[in-house]
C-alpha cells in the first residue's frame, strides 16, 4: 500500500511540474508578441512615356552593285585601275584585244560606203528613166526595173549601216568602263587572260554612299517598320543607329528604303533595308553590325523597377503593400524591359505601392517598414542561427 501511495504522489508532483512549465511557455510567447516589421524600400507605381531600343543583327550591303563581265571575247590587253580603287562613272577599267573588232568595224564602214554608192547610182538611173518615160522615150517596164533596183540598193544600205552599228558596238564593248561611281574590287583576271563573252567575271563595282544595312525582322513588326518608312522625321529623330563590332556607334542616322516583298516561311521573318550616309567610308559591304531601333510609345505605360519582380514557376510576381503595411503577392504581366525598368501591362494600377529592395525577405502577410536600400537588402538573421 505504501508503494502505491508513493506512485500516486509522484504522479501528482510530475503533473504539477508539467502544468507549471506550460504556463511559463505561454507567458513567454505572450511576452514576445508579433514578429517585427521587415525593413524594405518601396516604389509608387507611375506611368510614363517609354522609349525602348530593339537590336537586330544586320549585314552592310551596297545599294548599287554591278558585276563586270566581258561582252565580247578576247585577251585582256590592258587594266587601267588598281584593286580597291575609287572609280567614277564612265572611267576606263579594262581593255580586250581590239584588233579584230577594229578590223570588223572598218570593213563594215567600207561595205556601207559601197552600198550607198550603189544606191546613189540606182537613184540616178531611176530618175533618168522616169523622165524619159514621161516623154514616152522608154517603155514603162524599164522604169519599173529601175525603181526596183533603187529599192534593193536602199535595203542594202540599211543592212550595211546595221553592220556598222554592230561592229561599232563590239569595238566599244572591248573597252570596259565603270557603270557607276564607287569602289572597284579585286580584279578576277590578269593581263593576257582570255575573257569569254557573258561568262568571265572581271571585277565588281559598288557604290559607297549611301550604303545600307539589311536586317531580318519578325513578321509581327511589319506594320511598325512600314510606318517608320512613311515617317519623314524618322531620320531627324535618330530612330535608326548602328553599333559596330568594336562597340562604337556609327554617328549617322538612317531611314527605311525597302521592305521585302514576302515573308520567309521557314523563319517567319522579312528583310528590311535601312540606308545610311557613308561619305567617310566607315561602313564596308559585308560587315556584320547591330542595328538599333528606337521604339517611342505613343501612350504612357506603367513602369516599375525590374528588381521588384520575382519569378516563380514561370509566373512574374510583385509584393504590393496594402492596409496596415501588410504585403500581398500578386501576379503581373510584363511588357518590354528597358534599362533597369520594365513595363507592366497587367496586374498593377497607378499609385499602388510595391516592394523594391528586400523582396527576398517578405512573404504574403508580412508587415513591412521603409528603410534605406542597404538595410532592406540585408538578409535577416534566422532565429536558429542565434543558438
Amino acid at each position: 500500500m505504501k508503494k502505491i501511495s508513493s506512485i500516486k504522489i509522484g504522479i501528482v508532483i510530475l503533473s504539477s511540474v508539467t502544468i507549471a512549465s506550460c504556463g511559463n511557455a505561454d507567458k513567454s510567447a505572450q511576452q514576445q508578441g508579433p514578429p517585427p516589421a521587415i525593413p524594405v524600400t518601396t516604389y509608387a507605381v507611375a506611368d510614363q512615356l517609354v522609349t525602348t531600343v530593339d537590336t537586330y543583327p544586320g549585314i552592310v550591303v551596297a545599294l548599287n552593285e554591278v558585276e563586270l563581265r566581258a561582252q565580247v571575247g578576247g585577251y585582256i590587253t590592258a587594266i587601267y585601275v588598281k584593286d580597291g580603287q575609287k572609280v567614277t562613272k564612265g572611267q576606263k577599267l579594262y581593255e580586250i584585244d581590239r584588233t579584230k573588232y577594229l578590223a570588223a568595224y572598218n570593213s563594215a564602214k567600207a561595205n556601207a560606203a559601197v552600198a550607198k554608192a550603189n544606191r546613189d547610182k540606182a537613184k540616178k538611173d531611176a530618175d533618168r528613166y522616169t523622165r524619159l518615160a514621161e516623154q514616152d522615150a522608154v517603155a514603162k517596164q524599164r522604169v519599173d526595173y529601175a525603181l526596183t533596183d533603187l529599192a534593193n540598193a536602199a535595203s542594202q544600205v540599211a543592212a550595211a549601216e546595221a553592220s556598222v552599228s554592230s561592229a561599232a558596238a563590239d569595238l566599244q564593248r572591248s573597252i570596259i568602263v565603270s557603270p557607276l561611281t564607287g569602289t572597284i574590287g579585286i580584279s578576277q583576271v590578269k593581263l593576257g587572260a582570255l575573257a569569254s563573252p557573258g561568262t568571265t567575271l572581271l571585277n565588281t563595282v559598288s557604290t559607297n554612299s549611301p550604303i545600307a544595312v539589311d536586317v531580318a525582322v519578325n513578321q509581327s513588326k511589319i506594320p511598325h517598320f512600314a510606318e517608320l518608312q512613311r515617317m519623314s522625321l524618322a531620320v531627324k529623330d535618330s530612330i535608326f543607329s548602328i553599333q559596330l563590332q568594336d562597340g562604337t556607334l556609327y554617328k549617322r542616322n538612317g531611314k527605311v528604303v525597302a521592305i521585302d516583298r514576302a515573308v520567309d516561311p521557314a523563319t517567319g521573318t522579312i528583310k528590311v533595308r535601312i540606308s545610311f550616309p557613308n561619305a567617310e567610308g566607315t561602313l564596308v559591304a559585308g560587315m556584320n553590325v547591330n542595328l538599333k531601333v528606337l521604339n517611342k510609345a505613343k501612350t504612357q505605360q506603367l513602369v516599375i523597377p525590374y528588381k521588384a519582380v520575382v519569378e516563380q514557376l514561370g509566373a512574374y510576381n510583385v509584393f504590393v503593400v496594402g492596409d496596415s503595411s501588410k504585403v500581398e503577392q500578386r501576379i503581373v504581366k510584363l511588357g518590354t524591359q528597358f534599362g533597369q525598368d520594365v513595363v507592366v501591362s497587367e496586374g498593377l494600377k497607378q499609385a499602388e505601392v510595391i516592394v523594391v529592395d528586400g523582396v527576398q525577405n517578405v512573404r504574403t502577410g508580412s508587415v513591412i517598414t521603409t528603410a534605406p536600400a542597404a538595410e532592406a537588402n540585408a538578409q535577416p538573421a534566422h532565429p536558429a542561427a542565434k543558438k
